[in-house]
């Protein structure tokens, strides 16, 4: 069932094609700082619950990077594994027309899960309207997120992080995910020279305590489908990724990946929250009062929505990695000084910042 508050959720759309099989929903939690912004997530679960949450995550990851959108998010049931990708466009099409009365004026599309540069293509064209979305192809002057906005925000996060529980460059890292965020948060870490010990994809783990090579890691992930064909390590089944020892999990594929009976048995002194909703607030709070530090999804992953801004404005793909940086790094610090000054947990901190700029501009807020 969809929680409201004073915030929202001011609209929920529901949108029906029986000639092509497409159910959708958008919720826009929030339009207090501009057009609801948040991305189209295709899957067979998707439900307007989940995407009522997922768009609450965007009202505060928008006003905490101090950008100009609202928040907002989309679901389309549908199963990808079983749609032609001819399907899938006819789908995406006859959504995006769907909801043309409210986008780009209310809602701004976006990708997300089995959504890509491709569907937000299809998505624009139908709708008539270069804003109408964002991750769009560089031939549409877009700035696709498989380049790697959002990991690279993942990843600044994450370093701020090391630093501020006083932990070392070599401490050992585990990656939940390998899509478009986990593979690129791994990418940017080995890179410089950060150990990334274990990544996880739908098929199991892969986990080598003296670390993985990146570049050979991925180029088994795309020939063979799965990071656990990779040669040298352990292999264990996908859920195990929350049961390593090591001293820092980066989340960054499922949402409600950690439940409040795993609490007492995570060994992390660190989780960075690269997916969205990867636990509750809650189980959050018992985290924190293990001592783990949290950091929450719309502080560390909102390097996507970000490069989306930058899109919208006109801005190029180096000024885009420029701001991300830029913007991450700040509020990651913002947030986690004010957590440890306040001495409450990391979302709080994050969400009185984010609370607080909505409500200075919000028209039906008490």
């Amino acid at each position: 069932m969809v929680e409201f508050d004073e915030f929202g959720p001011e609209k929920i759309f529901q949108v029906y094609n029986p000639k092509v099989g497409m159910v959708g929903f958008v919720v826009i939690d929030s339009l207090a700082l501009g057009p609801g912004k948040g991305g189209i997530r295709l899957t067979p679960t998707v439900s307007i619950e989940e995407v009522s949450r997922l768009a609450r995550a965007m009202t505060w990851k928008n006003s905490l990077a101090d950008l100009p959108f609202g928040g907002a998010k989309a679901g389309i049931i549908a199963n990808p594994k079983e749609i032609t990708e001819k399907k899938k466009f006819e789908i995406i099409q006859a959504f995006s027309e769907a909801i043309k009365p409210i986008c780009p004026s209310l809602y701004i599309a976006g990708p997300d899960m089995n959504t890509t540069e491709k569907e937000m293509e299809v998505f624009a064209k139908a709708n008539g309207s270069n804003n109408s979305a964002t991750g769009k192809p560089k031939t549409m002057n877009g700035l696709p997120h498989e380049l790697g906005s959002t990991g690279f925000g993942v990843y600044h996060s994450t370093i701020i992080g090391i630093r501020h529980k006083g932990l070392q460059k070599d401490s050992s890292i585990a990656i939940e995910g390998f899509g478009n965020v986990g593979e690129f948060v791994a990418k940017f870490l080995t890179e410089n020279g950060y150990n990334v010990v274990a990544v996880s994809d739908s098929k199991g783990v892969i986990y080598n305590d003296k670390g993985l090579n990146f570049k050979k890691l991925k180029d088994i992930k795309d020939k063979t489908g799965s990071v656990i064909n990779y040669p040298e390590g352990k292999k264990f089944s996908s859920n195990e990724i929350i049961n390593l020892k090591t001293d820092i999990l980066i989340t960054a594929a499922i949402p409600d990946l950690i439940k409040s009976n795993d609490v007492n048995k995570l060994k992390f002194k660190m989780i960075v929250e690269g997916s969205n909703i990867p636990t509750t607030p809650n189980i959050e709070e018992l985290l924190h009062k293990k001592n783990i530090l949290v950091i929450p999804d719309f502080v560390a992953n909102a390097g996507g929505v970000i490069s989306s801004y930058v899109e919208y404005t006109g801005g190029t793909e180096k000024t885009m990695f420029n701001i991300v940086e830029e913007k991450i790094k700040k509020n990651t610090e913002l947030v986690l000084k004010n957590s440890e000054k306040q001495n409450k947990k990391p979302r709080d901190a994050a969400q009185e910042i984010a609370e607080k700029r909505v409500r200075k501009k919000c028209k039906i807020c008490k």
